[in-house]
């Protein structure tokens, strides 16, 4: 009986010290920054130029505006957990080929980005005063939000709380608290910092909505998008990529017909 109950405590100081860990350093676990060189030079085969941002606390964020002839408005991109612009920046040909500007921003800590994410808070207070200075150079009816993945949550926040013309979110999440609790069960959700509340955000968005997601993903389970799609409006659409993975989105061959089509609506 003695020899149970001590291994029961030592089940439970075990599992205190993996809660206490993972509650400190549960950064590494949600974010992956690719960190470049102050004077990385990128490549791309279109026309491009750097943009810079001071933020409230002196921190200087670096984003892409990748710029095409008549342009019909712009993406304003968040991407995803990994890398960096020299990466995520192929990506913007899909849409400058649609005629399309598109903006994408690095996080504290990618790329050229300086400084660390630190809070939910100060990562949507970011994402707002870059939008705040996009604001300058195009009507807010003629952008476009588009978030994947980890971005899909700054994206819907943002979306909500101003009057882009139609949301677009690749792979989201349901909120990173209910990914938690469908990966890590075991795990009491009041340790996770970061919430990314997508469902909750989902409810305040007026402007049509767009979802993407490929119903074999293993990084994002397909139900998450499921799940949202309840809090859908009539105007929203679930679009279910056959077949479709994670990575690589973009490239699906069933994406850019289905973009095509919601982007004119």
């Amino acid at each position: 009986m003695k020899t149970a109950f001590h291994l029961f405590n030592i089940v439970v100081l075990v599992y205190l010290f993996l809660c206490i860990l993972l509650y400190i350093i549960q950064e590494k676990l949600i974010f992956f920054p690719q960190k470049l060189p102050a004077n990385y030079t990128y490549q791309f085969t279109q026309h491009f130029e750097e943009l810079y941002f001071k933020t409230a606390d002196n921190t200087t964020l670096n984003g892409l505006l990748f710029t095409t002839d008549s342009s019909r408005g712009l993406i304003f991109y968040l991407h995803g957990n990994a890398g960096s612009l020299a990466s995520w920046g192929q990506v913007a040909k899909t849409y400058t080929d649609l005629h399309y500007d598109v903006f994408m921003l690095d996080y504290r800590g990618y790329g050229k980005s300086a400084g660390n994410i630190r809070s939910e808070q100060e990562f949507f207070e970011d994402v707002q005063l870059v939008y705040n200075s996009l604001l300058t150079k195009y009507n807010e009816k003629a952008i476009v939000v588009l978030g994947y993945s980890l971005g899909t949550g700054a994206a819907t926040k943002l979306a909500a709380t101003n009057q882009p013309r139609l949301l677009i979110l690749q792979a989201p999440y349901f909120s990173l608290t209910d990914m938690m609790q469908h990966r890590f069960p075991f795990l009491p959700a009041f340790l996770l910092k970061y919430k990314f509340a997508t469902n909750t955000f989902l409810k305040d968005c007026k402007m049509p909505v767009a979802i993407f997601h490929g119903n074999k993903d293993r990084v994002i389970y397909y139900g998450s998008s499921l799940k949202l799609k309840k809090l859908l409006k009539i105007s929203d659409t679930l679009i279910t990529l056959e077949n479709g993975g994670h990575n690589g989105m973009t490239d699906n061959p069933q994406y850019i017909p289905a973009l095509q089509i919601v982007l004119t609506r």
